[in-house]
């Protein structure tokens, strides 16, 4: 790192990223995030209190990148709630699709850091579940949904594609029949959903 740049929290997270890349959860530290940014690990310390923060806070990081994207879609009030809805499923499973197998050691480290981190994927699966919410929501008020709560309707369509977006079922994810039954999914759901 020159001298004239600033150590920021976005420049710690980044490295963190790549040392993590490199080195796995269970190998990489904080003097080697340091020493990638050609810094003393007391100036990441300063950044991040503990180790265990400073993987919270990228473990967080990641699990944005996906809720912001999907916020757009949530957001996006010039579409139907049934087509926003679709959408949404379908970006959820493509963005989940694509991180396992871009960069399979990257993705198994966060599956790592994400059972460690339980309340930053609890918060990550509750703005997701507001996201839906939003739609089921907006669906409703338009009369194309009919539900008696949103919000539970919104829980039970996350839960219900879950083989299409947990972690726990990456493996699936790529076999010859997995796009046709997210499909078969998605229709499902929203027949139930349609007033």
């Amino acid at each position: 790192m020159a001298a004239t740049e600033t150590l920021t929290a976005e420049r710690i997270l980044e490295a963190t990223e790549e040392v993590l890349r490199r080195h796995g959860p269970a190998k990489a530290t904080v003097v080697d995030v340091a020493r990638a940014l050609g810094v003393s690990h007391g100036s990441v310390y300063r950044h991040f209190r503990t180790k265990a923060a400073l993987r919270e806070a990228v473990t967080k990081r990641w699990l944005d990148r996906t809720s912001e994207a999907l916020g757009g879609i949530a957001g996006d009030a010039s579409r139907d709630a049934e087509t926003r809805l679709r959408d949404w499923l379908a970006a959820l499973f493509t963005a989940k699709r694509r991180k396992a197998g871009d960069d399979p050691e990257l993705f198994a480290t966060y599956s790592v850091l994400a059972a460690e981190q339980v309340g930053a994927v609890a918060e990550h699966i509750d703005e997701l579940t507001e996201q839906l919410t939003r739609i089921v929501a907006d669906g409703v008020a338009s009369g194309l949904f009919r539900s008696d709560d949103p919000g539970v309707s919104a829980r039970a369509v996350f839960q219900a594609t879950g083989r299409f977006h947990d972690p726990v079922h990456a493996g699936e994810w790529d076999t010859p029949e997995a796009d046709a039954d997210f499909e078969a999914a998605v229709d499902l759901l929203l027949r139930g959903l349609r007033a």
